[in-house]
């Protein structure tokens, strides 16, 4: 294989080639990305879980005041619970800094700070993860499954579930009846 590009903190918007999978019209923000593989969250795949029950199953008390959406981060634990969010100078009992702005958390605690209204401003909470294998997302590149795209903090947490894959195609300037099935290699 070519030499690995970090694709950390970017997008990965399912192309139409995944339309028969999991990841059938998903945005995956990439967390990890390195030469053992990679590990995301969706963005766009709403869970029919809702947070409020969540936080009851796990005995934790309180309530943010809304009903914050709760996503299928992805297909690999679908218990854990993540929670992706900006960085503002807490730290919780296990948050990995995915760039000076965004960061990863899975404990406990600050599941407990968002319920009780003292966790972070912008968050999005996800049951489960993406995961790749070593070399695995490459292959899926090359075979024209993923469109990668920078992210940007107002697009991880400034759209919806709903609305995130049009926000981030509009944002570059590509239209979804651009896109194609076929790969293209110069």
């Amino acid at each position: 294989m070519e030499e690995l590009r970090n694709l950390k903190n970017h997008l990965l918007i399912a192309m139409p080639a995944l339309e028969d999978s999991w990841f059938a019209g998903t945005v995956t923000y990439l967390c990890e990305h390195n030469a053992d593989g990679a590990m995301g969250i969706v963005l766009s795949k709403p869970s029919p879980h809702r947070f409020s029950e969540v936080c009851e199953q796990l005995g934790i008390d309180g309530f943010p005041g809304h009903e914050p959406v709760v996503l299928q981060g992805g297909p690999v634990q679908p218990e854990q619970g993540f929670i992706l969010h900006r960085d503002n100078g807490q730290h919780w009992g296990s948050t990995m800094a995915v760039t000076d702005e965004i960061s990863l958390s899975s404990s406990r605690d600050i599941l407990e700070a968002i319920a009780s209204a003292s966790g972070p401003d912008e968050y999005r909470f996800a049951l489960g993860y993406a995961g790749w294998g070593a070399d695995q997302l490459e292959h899926e590149l090359t075979d024209n499954a993923w469109l990668t795209l920078p992210a940007t903090p107002e697009l991880v947490f400034g759209t919806t579930a709903e609305t995130i894959h049009s926000e981030a195609l509009k944002r570059f300037g590509i239209s979804v009846a651009n896109l194609s099935h076929e790969a293209g290699h110069a």
